[in-house]
């Protein structure tokens, strides 16, 4: 866990327009299906075999995805994989989703792990391509609530492959926050109980959260997708977080500052990870973390491939082994998620690590509503609106933290 600290994941998005072309390049009709309804995306191909390893792969990744041991001597997945397949990796740490856009868009990288906030926008360009799970042989084992989701998938054609899962919690200081809350309303109804105490996760995507919360509390906006709003439904979800922003102390991006502040009491309640949850405890604070009654939000990571990348088949080997049960299991501990591989769980160290994290309770991750990017078209179906896409989702954050 001492390890998990140095890895940030700040997703706070940038305005740059170049990254937000979503609205411009998902044209069309509303498709159906399980997935990215209202996407058509280029007509590209899949492999139907792979071919000759190239000798290198060039990856973009969050923070601690690719590990050689250079971070951590003990921490090193890339050294065998370099071993067994002669591709020799070369990897960039990623900061944002918009950044990882940006990347992919240069030519220079042949896979990412994108976050769905970043999925969407990477199919619907063109720049990532279908991929043939055929020819990934741990695929078959990936966890099914993964597979032919709305942010990885296109009319149950998949665009990645899919590397772990996390939600969204409501975490709060069991000493001063009572009675115990059981409702996201705690940090926006009830806000004004814990002014100045009260903590929100710093990027538009937390948009979300207010939609999910509203989507509970006010039926009347019908909100069937906290990621599909609508002008009214939009409007609603930003006027809650102006509210909110009144009580707010921290926005926070980097959980170190969030273990500290909840440490110090600067903040008492708020939107949290897992991860930082068993970290703040585990120095001392007086904390618990859960999922509300009216779900979460969360996100899921897809190791997704350059539709013209130049080393593709050392890519799809890497997309294997990093979801492979032993590599996946000790990239889920070191990261703080859960696995996507079924069997990883049998490799972890520590074995109540996927209970902890609930990998293999499909039940729970029903109730969570993972990152996706917003586009025109409807992801609920509707064709008779336009929802509002990402980039207005940037301009409002700006005006919501004032």
């Amino acid at each position: 866990m001492e390890n998990v600290v140095r890895l940030t994941r700040t997703l706070q998005a940038a305005a740059a327009a170049t990254a937000l072309l979503l609205a411009a390049t998902a044209c069309g009709s509303s498709g159906g299906g399980s997935s990215a309804t209202g996407l058509n995306p280029p007509d590209l191909k899949a492999p139907t075999k792979l071919g000759t390893s190239e000798g290198q792969v060039n990856l973009i990744a969050w923070a601690g995805y690719v590990e050689n041991g250079s971070n951590d001597p003990k921490v090193d997945w890339v050294t065998d994989f370099q071993k067994q397949t002669g591709c020799q990796v070369h990897s960039k740490v990623a900061a944002s989703s918009d950044e990882m856009v940006k990347l992919m868009k240069t030519g220079e990288y042949d896979a990412v792990s994108a976050s769905g906030d970043a999925s969407l926008r990477l199919i619907a360009s063109g720049d990532a391509a279908p991929v043939n799970t055929e020819l990934v042989p741990n695929y078959k084992d990936v966890f099914s609530g993964l597979k032919n989701g709305s942010w990885n998938s296109v009319k149950g054609t998949m665009y990645g492959i899919p590397h772990g899962r996390g939600a969204n919690l409501l975490m709060y200081n069991t000493q001063k926050v009572t009675p115990a809350p059981t409702s996201w309303s705690a940090v926006f109804d009830d806000a004004a109980a814990y002014k100045g105490h009260v903590t929100a996760y710093d990027s538009p995507i937390y948009i979300a959260d207010a939609a999910l919360y509203l989507k509970a509390t006010r039926p009347e906006l019908k909100i069937k997708d906290p990621y599909a709003l609508d002008q009214k439904q939009f409007d609603a979800a930003v006027a809650l977080l102006k509210k909110q922003n009144a009580d707010v102390g921290e926005y926070w991006s980097d959980y170190l500052k969030e273990v500290s502040a909840f440490k110090s009491g600067d903040s008492v309640v708020g939107t949290t990870w897992q991860v930082i949850a068993n970290l703040a405890a585990s120095e001392g604070a007086k904390v618990k973390a859960f999922v509300p009654k009216e779900g979460s939000t969360g996100w899921s990571d897809t190791w997704m491939i350059y539709a013209k990348a130049k080393h593709p088949n050392c890519a799809y080997q890497w997309m294997n082994w990093i979801i492979s049960p032993k590599v996946n299991a000790q990239v889920a501990e070191y990261f703080g998620e859960a696995p996507a591989n079924s069997k990883a769980c049998a490799d972890t160290s520590d074995k109540n690590f996927c209970a902890t994290y609930h990998a293999a309770d499909e039940g729970y991750w029903k109730h969570i509503a993972f990152w996706n990017t917003p586009i025109e078209q409807c992801l609920d179906g509707r064709t008779d609106v336009k929802c509002v896409p990402y980039a207005k989702w940037v301009q409002a954050w700006t005006e919501i933290k004032g």
